[in-house]
């Protein structure tokens, strides 16, 4: 008999509506492959919202919960990614809210399956250079004013098109590239120059933490009726 990794494997390569589809027709397990799928993508905004590991974690979890709670919802309106991203946009803009109750924060309140292939032996200096220009970008995104943050996270970082972003955000169009036009003047000019080519690996989220997201995710998931 094929191991489930193996089982999964063979779907890997199936489109997001697919998945869907046969998730709700009652093979569950193939859940799996959405959510790591979209471990990195949601890792990134969530982080990009909230400034905190944990709490983008936990974001992470709760969003796939209620992707899966409400799977029949999905009408394929807009892409499944969009419609997954926005869940998690929500869940952690309601996060930072809730937090609001008990701190106040110096933001601004806004209005309104990756592959890293390495390199062919780079030297320790280059690596130490490479992580350290990591470093500052992610400290530069992390300054920003929340409004700014999830856009750039959203254009940038992972490089959706304007009009993916204005619907998962529910901004107009216009709204997110002024937004992003200031978001990126605010960035020091020094480190986007420096960074520029490092920017898609900026917040990575690894295997192991991958494999807690859905061992957690499934075991709140594993009493839910579709």
């Amino acid at each position: 008999m094929a191991s489930q990794s193996g089982v999964l494997a063979s779907f890997a390569n199936l489109p997001d509506e697919e998945v869907v589809s046969r998730v709700l027709a009652g093979d569950t397990a193939l859940f799996e492959i959405v959510i790591r799928r979209y471990n990195q993508l949601l890792y990134r905004v969530a982080r990009g919202i909230l400034r905190d590991d944990a709490e983008a974690e936990d974001v992470m979890q709760d969003a796939y919960v209620r992707a899966y709670e409400h799977l029949d919802q999905f009408a394929g309106r807009a892409q499944f990614r969009t419609w997954l991203t926005r869940i998690a946009v929500n869940e952690a803009l309601a996060r930072m809210e809730r937090g609001k109750r008990f701190q106040t924060l110096d933001s601004v309140h806004p209005t309104g399956e990756d592959m890293h292939f390495a390199s062919a032996g780079p030297s320790p200096e280059q690596n130490a250079i490479d992580s350290e220009s990591r470093h500052l970008m992610e400290e530069a995104i992390s300054r920003l004013p929340e409004g700014y943050r999830a856009v750039l996270m959203l254009r940038d970082v992972e490089q959706m098109s304007t009009e993916e972003v204005a619907h998962i955000l529910d901004l107009s169009e216009s709204t997110v590239k002024v937004r992003l036009h200031r978001a990126r003047r605010t960035l020091r000019r020094t480190i986007f120059q420096r960074t520029g080519d490092q920017m898609r690996g900026a917040f990575p989220f690894h295997a192991v933490r991958c494999d807690r997201v859905v061992a957690r995710v499934f075991e709140r998931i594993s009493s839910t009726k579709l």
